[in-house]
């Protein structure tokens, strides 16, 4: 892996991961265009850094939103109980899928455009869907966190978007944009982390000194992007802009099953 293979999958991963386009997916297809069929010996741990960078700027943005939630569990605050009771139970469905269907899922992430191709048209039905919604001031409520991780837990499919699928799931559900945005990206920290704590523990990964700084060159590609992205979709999505993303997802996603079409056959 060299320095600008690093920097490329930095930044798609830093954009994809919060912009409705699906960050697995174009990972996937960054990766084809490249040709870069080494990286998959070393896809792992390039995952584990990258997805920790966003991770990391997630953190960052929302610093205050986490300081206020954590200080309100302290003085026993019922808002801030309920949304960080609801941040839990979202974790649930995806953690379930991640823990007992890891390898199944691992199998789907072997350059397949077809699929990638379709699940990107799916993920660009739902951004049309989110956009006819009306907006609303409502909060996330338990339940709603319940059938939004579903939704996120179906994102876990590369191409299609885990923001998107957890910002229109909520949408629909009359949540406030804003409110829906801040929640599907705090939702998925404490996912992120507990992925890169599985894999540590399993050792699905080797190190290499060659490594440290193409991987350091996507860490910081990925961070910065990250935090990039993250302001600008809170914004996109209060003013209902969500199918500029749409019609990319219907762009890229059929270009990716006619390019899958044509290496297959």
């Amino acid at each position: 892996m060299d320095f600008l293979e690093a920097l490329i999958l930095g930044i798609v991963q830093g954009l994809t991961e919060f912009l409705p386009v699906s960050s697995s997916g174009h990972i996937e297809l960054a990766q084809k265009i490249l040709g870069a069929d080494d990286l998959k010996d070393k896809e792992a741990l390039l995952s584990v850094v990258l997805h920790a960078a966003t991770a990391l700027s997630t953190l960052v943005v929302f610093r205050k939103d986490i300081l206020e939630i954590l200080q309100g569990l302290v003085s026993k605050n019922k808002k801030h109980i309920t949304f960080s009771l609801a941040i839990l139970i979202s974790m649930i469905p995806a953690a379930f899928v991640g823990v007992f269907f890891d390898d199944f899922l691992e199998s789907l992430f072997d350059g397949n455009l077809l699929l990638v191709g379709s699940m990107l048209l799916v993920t660009c039905g739902l951004l049309f869907l989110a956009d006819t919604a009306k907006n609303t001031d409502k909060e996330v409520t338990v339940k709603a966190a319940l059938i939004i991780g579903l939704a996120q837990a179906i994102a876990i499919l590369p191409g299609i978007s885990r923001s998107g699928a957890t910002i229109s799931t909520s949408v629909l559900l009359g949540i406030d944009r804003t409110k829906a945005a801040r929640f599907s990206f705090l939702m998925v920290v404490p996912l992120i982390l507990g992925k890169i704590a599985k894999d540590l523990l399993d050792g699905k990964f080797t190190f290499s000194s060659e490594l440290a700084a193409p991987i350091a060159i996507g860490f910081v590609a990925s961070f910065i992007t990250g935090i990039i992205a993250c302001v600008w979709m809170i914004t996109l999505v209060k003013k209902s802009k969500l199918s500029w993303f749409a019609f990319y997802c219907l762009a890229v996603g059929t270009t990716a099953i006619i390019w899958g079409l044509n290496v297959g056959s």
